[in-house]
């Protein structure tokens, strides 16, 4: 182990890769095959599958498990009891594992507590997912979204703040446009 620091009750697979500086709190278990990125956090009791793939500086919360096909970006914040699937329609009686979906996290998403997150869908940049809220399709880039089903109530920044009608963040400045992929900074 170098590099990163585990708690001694972390369960590590030798062919797990993990970045330097990462912090790895009690209980976790990160089996062979995963790649975790620098600088993440990871709170008690973190399941990550082997193929999950997580970018730097992520924070994942306590009580979370990552499934094989999860790709989290760089500096995604993935709140407490977030829950991922992996198949659509499970059923203990029928193997699946031939029908795993990917999930795609981009960067700098936030992924609220107890949120679920439906296999097979993308959350976009900076987008935020709402507490409790249930993801069962794509969130457009810069979207606040809850609910179940999550719908968009709102765009916010970069910096997580609410945007107006003027689409310019009240804490930066920050002016954002309307795309075909949800929001992004004006030029």
């Amino acid at each position: 182990m170098s590099g990163y620091i585990a708690h001694p009750t972390a369960e590590i697979a030798s062919d797990a890769v993990i970045g330097d500086g990462t912090r790895i709190w009690q209980h976790c278990i990160i089996l062979g095959g995963a790649q975790l990125g620098r600088d993440c956090k990871l709170g008690h009791n973190v399941f990550i599958e082997g193929g999950v793939v997580v970018g730097d500086g992520v924070v994942i919360k306590d009580n979370v498990c990552l499934y094989q096909g999860v790709i989290v970006g760089d500096e995604v914040f993935i709140g407490p009891n977030a829950v991922f699937t992996n198949v659509r329609t499970p059923r203990a009686f029928v193997s699946r594992k031939n029908e795993f979906e990917a999930t795609s996290i981009a960067r700098g998403a936030t992924i609220g507590a107890n949120a679920t997150i439906v296999c097979g869908n993308r959350i976009g940049d900076y987008a935020m997912v709402a507490a409790g809220a249930v993801v069962t399709a794509d969130v457009p880039a810069y979207a606040l979204v809850a609910g179940n089903p999550a719908r968009r109530i709102a765009w916010v920044s970069k910096s997580g703040e609410v945007l107006g009608p003027d689409l310019v963040c009240p804490r930066t400045g920050e002016s954002y446009g309307l795309t075909e992929t949800g929001l992004a900074p004006a030029k």
